[in-house]
């Protein structure tokens, strides 16, 4: 990951600030959010969001991880992620009403799509450790392709 240490850094920060800004908001508004049947599940999935940036950009900064054990870090913090905001999905599709079903598919969706880009990325960087250790590398497959492909047009 050379090269990508200050955009991690300013990842860091910047999903820390977010996440004490939402800490904040909540704690000023708590009787207001406690309240609500739905909103204290809408609080806590965006503090997970945060919460799995902050983490995963933290974890990038750890010098000379192999890219498995990097990758396998990133897999289970996206699986924990995913795994409590589908808790928080399953709660809500049991206490919404009718007539609001299809604005909670939406947000369901949305919900779920930011937590699946840490689960891919675990895998791919798992599945690239893999190959650096036989010698295979993204760059040496395509380099491959595109000569055997090019040599069946020319």
């Amino acid at each position: 990951m050379e090269g990508w240490g200050n955009f991690f850094v300013a990842e860091v920060g910047g999903s820390a600030a977010l996440a004490g800004l939402i800490f904040v908001g909540v704690s000023i508004n708590l009787t207001k959010i406690v309240a609500s049947p739905r909103l204290p599940n809408y609080a806590l999935e965006a503090l997970v969001a945060l919460l799995v940036v902050l983490g995963v950009s933290s974890l990038q900064l750890v010098p000379g991880q192999p890219p498995a054990l990097l990758g396998g870090e990133v897999l289970v913090a996206g699986l924990t992620a995913w795994a409590l905001v589908s808790t928080l999905h399953r709660h809500d599709l049991r206490t919404v009403e009718r007539k609001y079903r299809r604005q909670l598919a939406a947000q369901i969706t949305l919900g779920q799509a930011a937590t699946l880009p840490f689960i891919i990325a675990g895998a791919a960087a798992i599945a690239r450790g893999a190959g650096a250790t036989t010698g295979s590398s993204p760059e040496s497959s395509s380099r491959s392709w595109s000569r055997s492909t090019t040599r069946g047009f020319c």
